[in-house]
């Protein structure tokens, strides 16, 4: 580790003063079930080249001076843009992106080797301002519930800041597209069962004090905050796999590079069987096609994305055109 790590002393975390060399420490203990979470997969790099408390950057392009021996794969933008990214293959790889200043990793939800399958739906349970963590704890559980019903096994982690997600691994048989048209058919099927808890708004006007389920983090190209990596803030909390039980009982503030060494030693990791028990996508394929037959259009995409079919129009309702206006 000390021939991929410079200015080791350098301080990245001010609240406890933990340096460069104590995250490569941390992401050397957990490298096991971080490489069974993201191993063989391209990352983004958010690079904060002064620690958490400066300024970053995100870095898709692996630099033309990068070592020979790096793996890397080509990813691609929304509108086409091509870009040769690092592949997180091995503890080497990660080390060398943390010497460059990458805290955590932003992963793509395939394997650089079958990048036609999306092998991950990502539901993101995300606060909206005013809520806490009991809501996102509630919301969870009402998510626990469909995923049992529908026999689908999901792993849940912390976001290392105010929300939740909740991983399935998926059999390597659907595109994007099919992944983010489940995570739509979940939004809106929790928002029915618990319309005072939890919203599939993607207009933040709509949403009101709800838990936003965000199904456009299963977009096509869209990467997501990985497990075990540190975040940007100064306790250098961890996006942290855990155990449905756990959910109702941690704050997601306690887990750091400090503590989940130790937590992880002595309970294992969570998401231990996620390799091993690739799910369906089946169950939620259905309920959207329910939807679809019931005369629901596609929910809105993000901007970024070309307009797709079925999409309704792409205007806030504060905004919409009224009937009498034309």
């Amino acid at each position: 580790m000390s021939d991929l790590i410079t200015s080791g002393d350098k301080v990245y975390f001010a609240e406890r003063g933990e340096t460069k060399r104590d995250l490569a420490e941390y992401y050397a203990r957990v490298s096991e079930p971080l490489l069974r979470a993201m191993g063989g997969r391209p990352v983004l790099l958010q690079r904060f080249p002064e620690g958490a408390g400066g300024p970053s950057f995100f870095q898709k392009r692996v630099p033309k001076n990068a070592p020979s021996w790096l793996q890397t794969t080509i990813v691609a933008t929304p509108n086409g843009t091509t870009s040769q990214a690092l592949v997180a293959a091995d503890l080497d790889h990660v080390l060398w992106a943390v010497n460059l200043g990458c805290l955590g990793f932003h992963v793509w939800p395939y394997l650089a080797e079958n990048p036609e399958h999306a092998d991950e739906l990502r539901i993101d349970l995300d606060p909206t301002p005013g809520l806490d963590f009991s809501h996102i704890q509630r919301a969870a559980a009402e998510l626990r519930v469909l995923l049992d019903e529908a026999g689908v096994t999901g792993y849940p982690k912390t976001t290392g800041n105010r929300g939740l997600h909740v991983y399935v691994r998926l059999a390597p048989r659907w595109d994007a597209y099919q992944v983010r048209s489940a995570a739509v058919a979940i939004a809106r099927e929790l928002e029915r069962r618990r319309p005072d808890l939890i919203t599939a708004a993607w207009w933040k006007e709509e949403r009101g004090q709800r838990v936003f389920v965000d199904f456009n983090q299963n977009a096509p190209h869209k990467t997501v905050f990985g497990a075990w990596s540190a975040r940007a803030r100064p306790g250098a909390q961890v996006s942290t796999p855990v155990s449905w039980d756990e959910v109702a009982e941690i704050h997601p503030d306690q887990f750091t590079i400090a503590s989940v060494p130790s937590r992880l030693a002595e309970t294992g990791d969570p998401w231990l069987q996620i390799v091993d028990e690739p799910q369906s996508l089946e169950p939620f394929l259905a309920m959207h096609e329910r939807d679809m037959a019931a005369g629901l259009m596609d929910a809105p995409w993000p901007p970024v994305y070309p307009k797709q079919p079925g999409e309704p129009p792409r205007v806030a309702p504060s905004r919409a055109r009224k009937p009498d206006q034309d």
